[in-house]
């Protein structure tokens, strides 16, 4: 048993890690992941009733659509430690990659945002400036690609200095993370 739970630490940590480096890879600022340390994190389950886990992005939650924010719904345990909860979309194509959106300081409670939280976001919460330059939901245009719905629950707050570049919040969240979940649609309807 203890060979199990020794198995699924080490896979969170890759996960975890991966996660993390691909984030600051996408934003030009992997040199930062050596500051942060690998910690065993719980996982969540990322679920929408507009998206479905390797299926193309509704053409609504693109730049072809209504370019809104898509719902999404999270659970895992509850964690006693948890101060709030950040989403990052990003995305990995053929030709580049991006951040499409970074929304923190989600109240802890909350488990589920509905369509177009960019435009109406939960109160306390903030948006980062993604790739782009947009603060909010930059909707995704490229196909071929992968579009990544990562939610993370945070052991604080990110506190974010008056104009923090998206490395640096990126670095917050991910310094902060005590558990994460992932939903991914491939390419676009």
């Amino acid at each position: 048993m203890g060979l199990c739970n020794t198995a699924t630490r080490l896979r969170r940590i890759t996960v975890t890690v991966t996660a993390v480096a691909a984030a600051f890879a996408l934003t030009g600022c992997g040199s930062l992941i050596g500051r942060s340390q690998a910690k065993d994190i719980a996982e969540i389950n990322v679920s929408s009733p507009e998206l479905r886990d390797g299926k193309p992005l509704p053409r609504e939650y693109s730049c072809q659509g209504s370019q809104s924010s898509p719902p999404l719904r999270w659970s895992s345990q509850p964690l006693s430690e948890a101060k709030s909860i950040a989403i990052v979309v990003d995305s990995h194509t053929s030709s580049d990659a991006a951040v499409h959106w970074v929304l923190y300081n989600i109240p802890a409670t909350t488990t589920e945002l509905g369509p177009n939280a960019a435009e109406d976001p939960p109160e306390g919460s903030g948006q980062a400036k993604v790739t782009s330059g947009k603060t909010g939901y930059d909707p995704p245009c490229r196909t071929p690609g992968s579009y990544r719905f990562t939610v993370y629950t945070l052991g604080g707050k990110v506190d974010p200095a008056a104009g923090s570049t998206l490395p640096e919040i990126l670095k917050q969240i991910a310094d902060q993370t005590i558990a994460s979940g992932r939903l991914t649609a491939v390419d676009i309807e």
